[in-house]
């Protein structure tokens, strides 16, 4: 790889901008029928405290991709431009003609060649989430470039063009349409038209059968055992009164189609249509390995599936569910419930993986996995 393709730990994070107004003023019902109060979007620290986490073990993890995409799995020292750390990263070179330059320590090596096995039990999981992203968009194709876009988020290889769209025809086609290349979906399966917010409904009923608990009410915190229901979870610091509550009640109660129903099938201005498009925005966090994206890449795929102009206004009303944080070098919405404090709670082969990598820094583990594209 020539020099110039080398990315520096100074550049490793690329700046997007922040969307502006995106702390924006929520309204709180108040009860007793007075005039509504408007209320500060609460902050959630601890996941604006995991954007502050994942940084060292994402210089790490990206270093590491660095040196071992080299011919001879080493980096030359004047390009390496930040802190290493001794446990992970060794110096050689140096004598006579010989340039100095950075590689891997024999354990970090040895822990290196474990990714292959963390990759092969991802790939599964890979293809069954790009189907169901293709089956969630209303032409069951998306431009091939926006699945690009959030390849890292979807936890793809940098080739998953060559392994997995061409390796399972079956699956996956692509196809230009004017001018434009679309990768498409071959063949719908009803069996994974089923969300994970479903799946939790599923598995929480069957808790709750089996403890004999049959009564199923609204509680304090806004969660409701229902088949229409979201799971909440709400900042520390936000209280809601008795009203907020009822009204919380009819929408957790009330019907709405799947997100896997075409879209064009439903009025905009119907709540039920509305509700389902918190589904969608629900869905397609789930789909990505640390169950969060940048804002601005999930805007990007307003028309594929039909979201609200008015993005951010849609996730910060509902932020029981979703969490927008502006820390970091972009702002990133989170799937809430996916979280427990600073931790993911659900991690796939990958994310141990790198877990396990950068505990060679000392640290316990990488916060929520730092996702990093794998070779």
């Amino acid at each position: 790889m020539k020099r110039r393709s080398i990315i520096t730990l100074s550049s490793s994070i690329i700046r997007c901008q922040k969307l502006d107004s995106m702390f924006v003023s929520v309204r709180q019902i108040s009860s007793g029928g007075k005039r509504s109060k408007k209320k500060i979007y609460h902050r959630d620290y601890q996941l604006d405290k995991v954007m502050d986490l994942q940084k060292k073990p994402s210089l790490i993890l990206q270093l590491k991709c660095i040196i071992q995409s080299q011919n001879h799995q080493r980096l030359l020292l004047r390009d390496l431009e930040k802190e290493k750390y001794p446990s992970i990263f060794g110096v050689g070179g140096g004598c006579g003609k010989e340039l100095p330059f950075v590689t891997l320590t024999g354990k970090a090596e040895k822990i290196a060649r474990e990714q292959g096995e963390a990759r092969n039990l991802m790939e599964p999981i890979l293809v069954k989430n790009l189907r169901k992203l293709l089956m969630l968009s209303i032409d069951c194709r998306v431009p091939l470039e926006k699945v690009e876009l959030i390849g890292n988020e979807l936890g793809l290889p940098h080739d998953f063009k060559k392994s997995l769209i061409f390796k399972y025809p079956e699956y996956f086609s692509t196809k230009v349409i004017n001018g434009r290349a679309y990768l498409n979906l071959e063949n719908w399966d009803s069996l994974l038209a089923v969300t994970a917010r479903e799946e939790r409904f599923a598995r929480e009923r069957m808790l709750q059968s089996a403890g004999g608990q049959n009564k199923v009410r609204i509680t304090k915190d806004g969660n409701y055992l229902g088949p229409f229901a979201f799971k909440m979870c709400y900042a520390a610091g936000f209280r809601p009164n008795k009203s907020y509550l009822e009204e919380l009640e009819k929408w957790q109660k009330m019907e709405f189609p799947s997100p896997y129903l075409n879209a064009r099938r439903f009025e905009v201005a119907d709540p039920k249509t509305r509700k389902r498009v918190v589904a969608v925005l629900h869905e397609l966090l789930s789909l990505t390995m640390e169950k969060r994206m940048i804002s601005a890449k999930l805007d990007a795929f307003h028309s594929e599936y039909r979201l609200p102009s008015k993005l951010v206004l849609c996730l910060t009303k509902h932020h029981g569910i979703f969490y927008i944080t502006n820390k970091g070098a972009r702002s990133t919405v989170f799937l809430k419930e996916a979280y427990d404090g600073t931790n993911l709670v659900d991690k796939c082969s990958i994310l141990m993986f790198n877990d396990k990598f950068v505990a060679l820094s000392g640290r316990n583990e990488t916060s929520s996995g730092n996702v990093m594209k794998y070779t």
